[in-house]
């Protein structure tokens, strides 16, 4: 790519009045550059195919990869396939260290908890996990809380950019908060019957609503232990998946402080046993999530003491994210990243089981997997290199929840502030060519316009996904960036198949969900068809590329929860220039 010299001119023929000069000027390098732009885009598109793609997501979720659990042999055959690809596709160790790996420090936790609620005098025994569910994150064999305060905190949500407090006026330390799931759902003042737009997305979700951010903002304040009343209708899925996931070992990042910065307890319990402990204590569910609704919400100290004890069983685990990177062209801007990521684990390998015993994760994502090798090669075909420098990053633990990328976002190989954006991939599209592209968090940030204008060179439009309250954006690795401020991208294959039926999408997924999602039955199969993925790769690709060579960051839009960290983060390197 050449200087931008022609802009400078530009500048100075501004300075004296030359409109109409100056006009021509910049049509004539406008179509300059993207005539180059072209010329280099096209060895790049033309790399990226289906077998290739197939090629490589068949080695991944073949049963020789065991499923590709973290901390097993399944690792180790994928962080040797992965390097030796990327080395061979000519890329630099992503790691400063001179490696292509990043080692991620985890443990196993198995929680045996007992738990016993006094309301009012009135003991009320929690049977595990029937009715409630509790663990520790904390790197300890023990917790042991005895009669702690319990206060109802409505939402548990601390969100200045919406006027929001709901710990006004009272320390919770040590105490044991209660919590509803979910956003606050502000009725719109015109019509109550519908959600304010402009209160925490109205209908879309945001960080907020999130059980991880629940128990975030409650080791923040200093509490004991937190407790999310779970209700199957606002949550959008019933008890039985959290008691199914934490009645088993949980898997968690071992910080230096051994996680003792967490909540020593955080647990969930049914709506039932909440409406039981509420009516000895003399109060109305119903009246407190309507008071919990308003802005002027306090917090409600309950004439109740919690305590819990929990019997830890631990053991270490060491994983490892792969990163390779492509050095930028420009001397002056080689040292800011555009990241490609993709999760290559999945759920391992069942002996227990008779015949088939291997999580293959075809799917999810070996195809997201061998998509960034299918990125690597193509950018690596481009005879001028992007100014930008591109990384290439591959992490685990995604299905323990997000651990890989959790862990580079808070321990980064490159910084943060200099990180200008994230494009994410988890699960490719097998089903074919759409007119369509789905973004996951529509309207976050200025990547989904970058994203729209290079989907017009497919002739695709960009729309956004279809059910934005059940918070689809917080549950992939992109989200793990975006949570420090970096703007993130995350877009998924379209809903409208060309030459096919209206319905042919939803049902493909739909059959996909039910038969084959986190199930063994997740294998290569004869009736894909890989042309979308192709496209899709193509687009991410244009997507990257323009952002690694426009001179002016990706932003938040106005109204995302994490636009204010972004520019704190900005600002303070301006600051110390």
């Amino acid at each position: 790519m050449k200087k931008n010299i022609p802009l400078l001119g530009l500048l100075g023929l501004l300075a004296f009045g030359c409109n109409e000069s100056s006009r021509e000027v910049s049509e004539a390098d406008s179509e300059a550059t993207a005539a180059a732009d072209s010329a280099n885009l096209q060895p790049a598109l033309q790399t990226i195919n289906a077998e290739d793609l197939l090629a490589h997501t068949t080695v991944l979720a073949s049963d020789e990869f065991e499923g590709r659990a973290p901390g097993s042999v399944g690792e180790d055959s994928t962080v040797a396939y992965l390097t030796r690809q990327f080395k061979q596709l000519g890329l630099q160790p992503g790691n400063p260290d001179g490696s292509y790996v990043q080692r991620v420090p985890m443990f196993g936790y198995t929680p045996q908890p007992k738990a016993t609620i006094n309301a009012n005098g009135k003991s009320i025994q929690l049977n595990f996990p029937e009715d409630y569910v509790a663990l520790t994150r904390r790197y300890v064999q023990n917790v042991d809380l005895k009669n702690s305060d319990m206060v109802f905190v409505g939402y548990g949500v601390v969100a200045p950019e919406y006027g929001w407090n709901d710990y006004k006026g009272l320390d919770v330390k040590g105490k044991t908060i209660v919590m509803l799931v979910n956003d606050p759902p502000v009725a719109d003042p015109q019509n109550p019957d519908q959600l304010d737009s402009t209160m925490f997305g109205g209908k879309a979700m945001t960080y907020y609503g999130r059980w991880t951010y629940k128990y975030e903002i409650a080791a923040e304040k200093g509490a004991a232990a937190a407790i999310i009343i779970h209700e199957t209708g606002p949550a959008g899925y019933p008890y039985e998946v959290i008691s199914g996931s934490h009645s088993r070992e949980g898997v968690e990042i071992l910080t230096p402080d051994k996680n003792m910065s967490r909540a020593e307890v955080e647990a969930w319990i049914t709506e039932p046993k909440a409406r039981e402990i509420f009516s000895a204590l003399g109060r109305n569910f119903e009246d407190l999530k309507e008071a919990a609704k308003q802005k002027d919400f306090k917090p409600v100290p309950l004439k109740a003491t919690a305590s819990f004890n929990i019997q830890n069983k631990l053991r270490e685990v060491e994983s490892r994210n792969i990163i390779a990177k492509l050095e930028g062209s420009d001397p002056e801007l080689k040292d800011e990243y555009v990241v490609y990521t993709a999760h290559w684990d999945h759920l391992g390998k069942d002996p227990n089981l008779q015949g088939d015993q291997v999580y293959n994760g075809a799917l999810d994502n070996a195809t997201g997997t061998a998509g960034l090798i299918e990125l690597a090669e193509a950018f690596g075909k481009m005879e001028t290199k992007p100014k930008r420098s591109i990384l290439f990053l591959a992490v685990t633990a995604e299905e323990k929840g997000l651990l890989g990328s959790k862990y580079y976002a808070s321990s980064p190989l490159y910084p943060l502030e200099k990180t200008v954006a994230v494009v994410n991939m988890d699960v490719l599209n097998a089903y074919g060519p759409t007119e369509d592209v789905v973004v996951v968090g529509f309207g976050n940030s200025t990547l989904d316009d970058v994203l729209a204008q290079e989907a017009k060179s497919q002739n695709r439009r960009v729309v956004p996904e279809a059910t934005p309250e059940v918070g689809s954006f917080y549950r992939s690795d992109h989200f793990e960036f975006a949570k420090q401020g970096v703007p993130a991208l995350y877009a998924s294959s379209g809903v409208i198949a060309r030459n096919q039926p209206a319905d042919y999408v939803k049902n493909w997924k739909a059959r996909y969900t039910a038969n084959d999602y986190h199930k063994l039955s997740d294998e290569v199969r004869d009736d894909w068809n890989l042309e979308g993925a192709v496209e899709d790769l193509q687009l991410f690709l244009r997507v990257g590329y323009r952002v690694a060579n426009t001179e002016k960051y990706p932003e938040w839009k106005e109204g995302t929860e994490f636009k204010a960290k972004r520019e704190e983060m900005l600002s303070k390197t301006s600051a110390s220039k």
